[in-house]
């Protein structure tokens, strides 16, 4: 029985290409596991706006949230990260796994400009997978909101 993640992906025919491997310890790990750039391994962050209020917010593996930038979007003044049971209960899905799609709820989702006119990872709901998706078909599938919310990831 597929994921669903798996299962999403297929009812909205979306294309996308499985991509298996084995646990990955960084972004710069998972990017050599499946062959990609680290920019085109896609982190889906959820963010909660309220209580029972959350949303998906789709990075470049190179970049982070810009807190400014996604409140001023959004018109709100504050916002946070659920943690990981908090993650698990919005999403149906364990932190490293999260995906918008199938997602035990459908809440919006936002994609960073620079994921356009790409070729992009993204976490499959499993540990270990992962689907190669055209960006630009996954924003529109999953009608995401295309802006400017991130910045470089900073240097350690």
């Amino acid at each position: 029985m597929p994921s669903p993640a798996i299962a999403a992906l297929d009812s909205a025919g979306l294309p996308y290409r499985l991509v298996s491997h084995g646990p990955v310890g960084s972004l710069a790990e998972a990017a050599a596991a499946r062959g990609v750039a680290v920019p085109d391994v896609v982190k889906t962050i959820v963010v909660r706006r309220s209580v029972d209020d959350h949303l998906f917010v789709l990075t470049p593996g190179d970049r982070v949230i810009s807190w400014p930038k996604l409140r001023a979007l959004l018109g709100v003044h504050r916002l946070s990260m659920p943690d990981a049971a908090g993650a698990l209960a919005a999403t149906g899905y364990e932190r490293g796994t999260i995906t918008p799609f199938g997602a035990s709820t459908a809440w919006p989702v936002i994609a960073d400009e620079r994921l356009r006119g790409r070729q992009i990872t993204l976490g499959a709901g499993e540990r270990g997978l992962a689907v190669a998706v055209d960006a630009d078909a996954a924003i529109a599938t999953l009608d995401a909101t295309v802006a400017d919310v991130t910045d470089p990831q900073p240097t350690r």
